[in-house]
């Protein structure tokens, strides 16, 4: 795929969204961006993430503290209790002030690799948060269409068990009369008993998906608006791994922090080379006694330190940190042998339920149609009240299936975009104001030198969901046409 076609595809996938929740004319509905946006807003794993890397920011200020000054002072009154015998001219009590600062000058490049490690890590924490935001908004995606396929699905199975009421009903009727059997009340009232726990668990399962939404996105559910196409999707899975091979998040973080520990294997390697500093030290001290002078010292000089035998440790600790490296080299190829994996079964999943909705189409069609013909020969005596039950059955099984097919296409799909690396903030084009970037706050955070440069106290950014009402599992009942 070109760059060309994934920027127009990107377009596409913005204009969609955006006509998306500008056609949703029913009141407090809610589309699916809605959903996404607010999921990015308030999301606790979406903020702890961001917080997360703030914290990994500031790495880079505190290895860069290592090259810097140190500024220290200290100070001391001494009150002499006892005098010794040989010192009988000690002056009862003094006060002392000291003060040093220390330059290094050069520490074996053990400074600027650290740096330069940090910053590394500073780049793959900000993919990792790329892969975060894909990964929470997959889940928003599947919570949202789940809503949706429960819906239709206690919609499907309470028509149904309104449907064979009324055909116990009539069976029970016909009974009175002599046209049927006893067998064949009996067939229908155990048709409705289980259609009835059908529709128990088709709720209970409605209420699960319900209440999932809340934890993801915050708010209740509310007449959620069928999603938007997918597009931008690939033609193949060669492509679609081309592209998550160049995208991908995870692939970047794992290279990343791969080069991260190359840096760390030279940062080990300055424990052999020696290392430079200049220093200042000045001290006063007053006798608090008229007869003696107070005493003076000002110095100034330099320390060059050559490591000659240190125990075999920085030996090991090179060992150690290319042995550190030489596993994120490997975990970087797992990496990509899953996001390869991950695209390639997401593609296939994504086909294979697109024609499964084909499939199901027919399916319900052909089962309307069934049920249809089984109600009109059983009027005229050719068909049994079990084959009622039956046809109605199937046909309640194929739109269950189809709802199902719908919901899986559609996740599958977006799934397919996150493993490409193109279901992210960026390219989702979200109503939710000013988009977060982890750039800003390193900026802010590289340079600052000043030890008394603290932040606000932190404050709480997602949201609650304590006040939330618990679920139920009403639905329209216009849900019941797939």
């Amino acid at each position: 795929m070109t760059a060309k076609n994934q920027l127009s595809g990107r377009c596409a996938l913005f204009l969609l969204l955006s006509m998306s929740a500008a056609m949703a004319g029913v009141a407090q509905a809610e589309t699916l961006q809605g959903a996404l946006a607010k999921a990015y807003r308030s999301n606790p794993t979406l903020t702890g993430a961001r917080a997360g890397q703030r914290a990994t920011d500031e790495g880079v200020p505190i290895q860069k503290a290592a090259g810097r000054p140190n500024i220290g002072a200290n100070a001391q009154f001494q009150e002499l209790v006892v005098r010794p015998s040989n010192q009988f001219l000690a002056p009862h009590r003094s006060a002392n002030a000291t003060g040093s600062i220390d330059v290094p000058i050069y520490q074996g490049g053990a400074v600027r690799n650290s740096v330069k490690a940090a910053k590394t890590r500073v780049a793959a924490g900000q993919a990792d948060l790329r892969g975060t935001e894909a990964s929470v908004f997959s889940q928003v995606v599947a919570a949202y269409l789940d809503v949706i396929r429960d819906s239709a699905v206690v919609a499907l199975n309470q028509a149904n068990v309104k449907a064979l009421e009324v055909n116990l009903q009539a069976t029970g009727d016909r009974f009175e009369v002599g046209d049927v059997t006893r067998t064949d009340v009996a067939q229908s009232e155990s048709r409705l008993a289980l259609a009835r726990s059908n529709l128990q668990t088709a709720e209970a399962n409605l209420i699960a998906s319900r209440e999932n939404y809340i934890a993801l996105v915050g708010e209740v559910p509310d007449a959620l608006q069928p999603p938007p196409a997918l597009p931008g999707l690939p033609a193949t899975p060669e492509a679609a791994v081309q592209v998550a091979l160049a995208d991908n998040p995870d692939i970047l973080a794992a290279r990343k922090i791969r080069e991260a520990t190359r840096y760390d294997v030279r940062v080990a390697k300055a424990g052999v080379l020696p290392t430079l500093s200049a220093f200042s030290q000045g001290s006063y001290t007053d006798y608090l006694d008229k007869d003696i002078a107070a005493n003076k010292q000002v110095a100034v000089g330099a320390t060059l330190t050559v490591p000659f035998y240190q125990g075999g440790r920085p030996g090991a600790q090179v060992r150690q940190r290319q042995a550190l490296e030489s596993q994120a080299m490997e975990q970087e190829i797992e990496v990509e042998r899953g996001v390869i994996a991950q695209t390639r079964s997401a593609f296939a999943s994504w086909q294979a339920s697109l024609e499964s909705i084909q499939s199901n189409q027919k399916a319900v069609e052909a089962a309307n149609l069934s049920l249809e013909g089984v109600r009109a020969e059983n009027s005229v005596g050719s068909r049994t009240i079990l084959d009622i039950l039956n046809a109605e059955q199937e046909a309640v099984n194929a739109k269950v299936q189809l709802v199902t097919a719908r919901r899986n296409a559609y996740v599958a799909g977006f799934s397919l975009l996150a493993a490409m690396g193109h279901a992210e903030a960026d390219d989702l084009n979200l109503n939710a104001g000013a988009l977060y970037d982890p750039m800003v706050n390193y900026d802010r955070v590289k340079g600052k030198w000043f030890d008394w440069d603290f932040d606000p106290a932190p404050r709480v950014q997602s949201t609650r969901t304590v006040d939330s009402p618990a679920q139920n599992a009403n639905v329209d009942p216009g849900l019941a046409q797939p």
